[in-house]
């Protein structure tokens, strides 16, 4: 049982640009000023949560911000010795990520999973652009040749999935597992992948341009021997 206590708060995001036109380094200064206190409660192995507090709107945020931590705790997303939840049976499953989630945040907020594993999506050019799909599972799934702009795919997990030519420039990329996943000839033309990994990836031709990233992510993406030269060149990979 886990329960959660916070006061809302207006967050300020700042991006500053370096001195290299390939590059930025993501810092971010955070303002608390307390607004109201919830309180929210859920178990670790359910997702069913309960939420107190005045506001209609504000529960739902809440509580999804509980759902989150409540599915993720019980799978690899946050835990790697943890298992993956069984694969959803509805049979329109992989047409949820046309819909995607419908309070989806840059923080992972959701109002229920969605699970896109093993699902083809190859050559999507329209239905998947600007999508929120946060906390998403997407393991062993196909996107190659997707227009993945604008996406929103925060704490989602893709081990293994392929991502071969997907454009996601302009993406919200953060804390993202991209494990042994095929990303080669991926543009992340002025993306966000703060927080993501790539253990065992492919990333042979990818496109890092105005990559917005943090100094040690950005260590550890260069330590990855598939990115090529001009890859790690517009990282400022040493």
């Amino acid at each position: 049982m886990a329960t959660l206590s916070l006061p809302l708060s207006q967050n300020t995001l700042f991006l500053p640009y370096s001195s290299s036109k390939r590059r930025r380094f993501l810092s971010q200064d955070l303002l608390y000023p307390p607004i109201k206190i919830i309180t929210c409660s859920a178990k670790r192995d359910q997702v069913d949560f309960f939420c107190s507090m005045p506001l209609k709107e504000l529960q739902t945020v809440a509580c999804g911000l509980l759902a989150a931590w409540a599915v993720t705790a019980a799978s690899p997303v946050i835990a790697a010795s943890q298992r993956l939840p069984p694969l959803s049976t509805e049979p329109n499953r992989c047409e949820k990520a046309f819909v995607g989630n419908t309070i989806g945040q840059a923080n992972g907020v959701y109002d229920k999973p969605i699970d896109l594993r093993f699902c083809d999506y190859t050559n999507e050019k329209s239905n998947l652009k600007g999508k929120s799909l946060a906390a998403a599972l997407m393991s062993d799934a196909k996107f190659d040749g997707a227009d993945m702009s604008e996406v929103v795919m925060s704490k989602a997990y893709a081990v293994g999935a392929s991502f071969k030519g997907v454009d996601f420039s302009n993406a919200v990329l953060d804390r993202v597992n991209f494990g042994k996943a095929n990303l080669q000839g991926a543009v992340f033309k002025n993306a966000v992948l703060s927080g993501s990994t790539f253990d065992e990836a492919q990333l042979a031709d990818a496109v890092f341009e105005d990559t917005i990233i943090g100094y040690i992510d950005l260590q550890k993406l260069c330590t990855n021997t598939t990115v090529d030269s001009e890859g790690r060149a517009s990282l400022g990979c040493r």
